[in-house]
């Protein structure tokens, strides 16, 4: 999703580029430039109000443990949260509205289209200011960070193609604050996604070879969580999907995209 050549070069154009184009058009965060890049900006969580404790709507019984004891989807979540360690690194910059539980639709898949690990980008894309981020980033030795709660928006998913909205039943309404985006084009005008997503990010550049297992078993981990957060099993496309002609996920992906979406596994 980035492109860490110097945060010099993205302070005129590039940085408005970044909330518009998504992933294809701010590729290749190197593991260098991507930990430099905007090193001196802190996290500021304790100035966020982080709700990422399971949704009211999920908290009713709908499974059992291995003893036959009911299990609420509260607890599956908060056992699928630990389990997953989530290093936590929200800033402010990242949110963008309110998302309610009512408006989760979609998990969109992306690629970072760099080697830099998920620290360097949450620390770029916040050097950056414009305002980019998914919610999640899924390094390649499966350890998972968090920047944006689950019920805040984040700007992941930029414009869509014209007709999308309508496509993927989604509306571009008041709860985006639209803070750093410009349009790209009357082919790409509907911009609905953000407001009904959450946004992971897998460290990968297209080509590069296959991901390795252990960062898919983490997604693989990290869907189930977001599902048993919200109670309901989201839609699971990647980012070209949302706008065409854009490259992530990458072709390499299409298999493990094509299993996720038949039974939510990379298996």
């Amino acid at each position: 999703m980035l492109n860490v050549k110097s945060i010099a070069a993205i302070a005129a154009t590039a940085a408005l580029s970044l909330a518009l184009f998504g992933c294809a058009q701010t590729s290749s965060v190197s593991s260098a430039s991507s930990q430099d890049a905007g090193s001196d900006t802190t996290a500021s969580s304790e100035m966020l109000s982080v709700n990422d404790t399971p949704q009211p709507s999920a908290a009713k019984s709908k499974s059992t443990s291995d003893a036959g004891v009911p299990k609420s989807a509260a607890d599956d979540a908060s056992l699928l949260r630990a389990e997953l360690a989530i290093e936590e690194d929200y800033r402010d910059s990242f949110v963008h509205g309110d998302k309610g539980s009512k408006f989760q639709k979609y998990i969109v898949l992306h690629d970072t289209e760099g080697d830099g690990d998920a620290s360097g980008v949450i620390n770029y894309w916040d050097g950056s200011g414009a305002g980019v981020a998914s919610h999640f980033v899924v390094n390649k030795d499966g350890t998972v960070w968090q920047c944006v709660p689950l019920d805040k928006i984040a700007h992941h998913a930029g414009f869509g193609d014209t007709g999308h909205n309508e496509l993927y039943g989604v509306e571009d309404e008041s709860r985006d604050d639209k803070v750093g985006t410009v349009p790209i084009g009357d082919w790409a005008a509907d911009y609905g996604m953000n407001s009904y997503s959450i946004g992971i990010e897998m460290v990968h550049v297209g080509g590069s070879g296959d991901y390795p297992t252990e960062q898919l078993e983490a997604l693989d981990k990290l869907i189930a969580y977001i599902d048993a957060y919200y109670g309901l099993e989201s839609e699971i496309i990647d980012h070209k999907a949302w706008r065409s002609g854009n490259s992530d996920t990458s072709e390499e992906f299409a298999g493990y995209l094509a299993n996720y979406q038949d039974h939510r596994s990379y298996k």
